[in-house]
């Protein structure tokens, strides 16, 4: 009988544990967030750990998940298991993708690059960010066979939405999740005491900066925009980088932003004019999946089913935008209920038994944020793909000890709220 995904991985991390060998990273969430805050700069720090106001939606989403227990059934005959999950017409071999996160950079020099290559180990995607520390291309490149979803910043210029949903595509990208929920950046507190956001810094808009519709943008930014318009050498290199090689190393994509690139981008990154009907003008953009993120209602839901999406994830961007909202799981079983597309789960995924949860309240599959995230902050490449691993071993072994199989077997029936 051959091992399924989950128990190969939890059996090798058990082995190593007997053999006495100690992991890269804290197994435990808990020792692993505060491991990594001890690590990282102090911006770094606020910027990814930070939620909005008093981070009461943060709280809120681990309250949500608190709030539900896992009901277990014995004597089901749960020796094999399979862990595997289709989306969009793709086999993973778990219901675990690696979410968008921006600014990677202020983790580890390698940012985006190294989550790609864990990305390719684990052979679970992962979601470039718009707000990346490296282009699409490279990002895609890194990650080989396991092909990124890319997750899409809506900006105020037409333009360059059409050409990052290009790169996306060219880039073999297979899917295209567009984030509706920061069409005005939420109150940050964190990164405000500190007098930081990283974008007015150059940080994070590598994707705008190898793009050629940004570069034009730059060249014809008016002089009374900016205390200094472009000058000819800084226009060039931002073309150049635009027309960068896909296979480039990380030292030659990463170089600082002009003033007038980062002025730009400052101008152009939010729309908060949207509406739905602009979602079925992005829909006639593409051929890939369109998944519509930050999605917290039924009625959403179904609206954003009405104008074409092909899957929505119900987040609450880890509750980095909305002071005192609801809980991220407290949204799912509505959300899941009312549409016909699949629906995966964003924002408070801590461990392999909160996955469970939100399986079994209609998530089709995960998406795992902060975490992995301080893994990289700890051990690069292999702290991502470690505490990935632990994830899914832990919801592995969960699985079977709730008397499950396979994910067709976790429904509502196997939780019951407290």
């Amino acid at each position: 009988m051959a091992e399924s995904y989950g128990r190969r991985v939890q059996s090798r991390i058990y082995r190593e544990g007997v053999l006495g060998r100690r992991p890269a990273v804290p197994v435990d969430p808990v020792r692993l967030a505060a491991a990594a805050r001890r690590r990282m700069p102090r911006r770094a720090w606020a910027y990814v750990a930070g939620s909005a106001g008093q981070q009461a939606t943060e709280r809120a989403n681990r309250a949500a998940l608190d709030a539900w227990r896992i009901v277990p059934r014995m004597l089901r005959a749960v020796e094999e298991r399979d862990l595997s999950v289709e989306l969009f017409g793709q086999r993973y071999p778990a219901p675990v993708l690696l979410a968008p996160i921006g600014v990677l950079e202020m983790a580890h020099p390698e940012a985006d690059l190294a989550v790609a290559r864990a990305s390719a180990r684990l052979g679970l995607p992962m979601l470039v960010s718009t707000q990346g520390s490296a282009p699409v291309e490279a990002t895609a490149a890194a990650a080989g066979a396991t092909a990124p979803w890319f997750q899409l910043y809506w900006s105020r210029e037409p333009d360059l939405v059409a050409s990052m949903v290009r790169r996306a595509e060219a880039s073999g990208c297979r899917a295209l999740v567009v984030t509706v929920d920061t069409h005005l950046l939420g109150w940050r507190p964190q990164d405000l005491d500190l007098g930081h956001l990283p974008f007015a810094r150059g940080l994070g808009i590598a994707q705008y900066t190898s793009d050629p519709v940004f570069a034009r943008l730059v060249a014809e930014r008016p002089r009374s925009r900016t205390s200094a318009r472009p000058t000819p050498a800084a226009v060039g290199a931002l073309l150049s980088m635009a027309r960068h090689h896909p296979g480039g190393t990380w030292a030659n994509l990463r170089s600082p932003a002009p003033r007038a690139a980062v002025e730009t981008f400052l101008d152009v990154f939010s729309n908060p004019a949207l509406t739905w009907d602009d979602l079925g003008r992005l829909r006639g953009l593409t051929s890939l999946p369109v998944l519509v993120k930050g999605v917290q209602t039924r009625e959403d839901a179904r609206l954003a089913e009405e104008h074409g999406a092909d899957g929505v994830v119900v987040s609450n961007h880890g509750g980095r935008q909305v002071d005192g909202a609801l809980g991220s799981l407290d949204a799912l079983a509505d959300v899941a209920g009312s549409v016909d597309v699949p629906v995966l789960f964003d924002s408070g995924i801590r461990g392999g038994a909160d996955a469970f949860k939100a399986l079994a309240l209609g998530a089709r599959a995960v998406l795992l944020g902060r975490p992995y995230v301080y893994g990289l902050a700890l051990a690069g490449e292999e702290g991502v793909v470690q505490v990935v691993e632990h994830l899914v071993a832990e919801l592995d072994l969960t699985l079977g000890l709730a008397g499950c199989r396979t994910l067709a077997d976790v429904g509502p029936a196997a939780v019951r709220r407290c």
